[in-house]
């Protein structure tokens, strides 16, 4: 029969133990995966195919089974905000997904948040919410080049960096970032820049860092107004205005423009070739435009990082035109959307354009 005195060794043995293990688990940070489809939840019929399947197919809870490592780096759960490819992204999508972040973010137990996402529109989305949110814990949005059912998917790894990142302290007030091929990105910089390579993503001004291992390797900050110090709240958003991108190359003519303006856009995003050059039998086409109330911004479609300069190729400040500084088209439409949904003036607007 066991002496009391062994017995009290035992029970003390067992209770350091578990207050041990109560301390690690405290320890480590609470992560929110939300999840809304794409490729990363995607499926092929064989392992060979990894440009030919369907997105949106595999359920958060499944993901996150899928690597089970996550739990050694934080304590993971997850919801299902939707299940689209992000292509059919629409401005309602946006707006309820803004909410739910910054619903998140406020809650004391929640250290982080991950977004997994589609690749086709994750560079709005991110920059979506690092204009509207308000907070300084990380948001990180993942993608996935590869579903995971192919040979050398990106998708597993992609995601065990996010949810690292997004429980990194150091991660904090550094605006929402995209994890993908071992980088950290600005959402606001960050553009798809091939789509059948898993080093997709790229920011013309470069990364802000490397995740290796688990382990964050910083190099630069953003200098833009984002997070906590923007002006815009998605608590103050319920909807977006209507905002459309023409694309201008050459024999370029107004119907895009005409039809865009007819159908209610707020403002037209002039797509551009260089400098965001507007041919000269649109001009007369965009001042008219203009005359009627509908917001005119100049955006270059280069791949590599266009800029658009100010009164350089055309007389803006005649035309009462807006140019879109270093954001590409999409990721105009997207800050303009958000600043129509505050003021109409397009002085202010360009100051936003080159604020954020």
């Amino acid at each position: 029969m066991m002496k009391k005195s062994a017995m009290r060794w035992l029970l003390a043995i067992a209770s350091a133990i578990i207050v041990s293990s109560t301390a690690i688990a405290q320890s480590k940070p609470n992560v929110v995966i939300l999840a809304t489809g794409g490729t990363i939840a995607g499926a092929g019929a064989d392992v060979t195919n990894s440009a030919t399947y369907q997105a949106a197919k595999v359920p958060v809870d499944k993901l996150i089974a899928g690597i089970p490592q996550l739990n050694n780096v934080a304590a993971v759960r997850g919801e299902q905000v939707f299940q689209i490819a992000s292509e059919s992204f629409r401005n309602d999508n946006l707006v309820t997904l803004g909410k739910r972040v910054a619903a998140l973010a406020k809650q004391d137990d929640v250290d982080g948040i991950v977004i997994t996402h589609g690749t086709d529109t994750t560079e709005e989305t991110a920059y979506f919410l690092n204009l509207v949110v308000h907070t300084e814990k990380p948001i990180v949005v993942v993608a996935s080049m590869r579903p995971g059912t192919a040979m050398s998917a990106d998708g597993t790894l992609n995601l065990y960096s996010a949810v690292s990142v997004a429980g990194s302290k150091d991660a904090r007030g550094r605006g929402v970032l995209v994890v993908m091929n071992d980088e950290i990105d600005s959402g606001r910089d960050v553009t798809k820049a091939v789509n059948i390579k898993v080093e997709a993503f790229k920011s013309p001004w470069g990364p802000l860092g490397l995740v290796v291992e688990g382990k964050n390797y910083w190099f630069r900050k953003l200098d833009k107004r984002h997070t906590m110090n923007s002006e815009f709240d998605i608590e103050k958003i319920s909807a977006l205005p209507l905002v459309e991108i023409a694309y201008a190359g050459g024999n370029v003519s107004d119907t895009a423009y005409r039809a865009f303006a007819n159908a209610g856009a707020k403002a037209i995003i002039h797509a551009g070739p260089g400098n965001g050059s507007v041919a000269g039998p649109l001009v007369p086409v965009l001042q008219e435009l203009r005359g009627k109330g509908i917001q005119i911004i100049r955006s270059s479609h280069v791949n590599a990082g266009g800029f658009v300069l100010r009164n350089a190729e055309q007389p803006d400040d005649k035309y009462d035109w807006i140019v879109a500084h270093d954001l590409n088209p999409q990721k105009a439409r997207i800050l303009a959307s958000v600043a129509l949904s505050s003021t109409q003036d397009s002085r202010e607007l360009q100051r936003i354009f080159m604020e954020y």
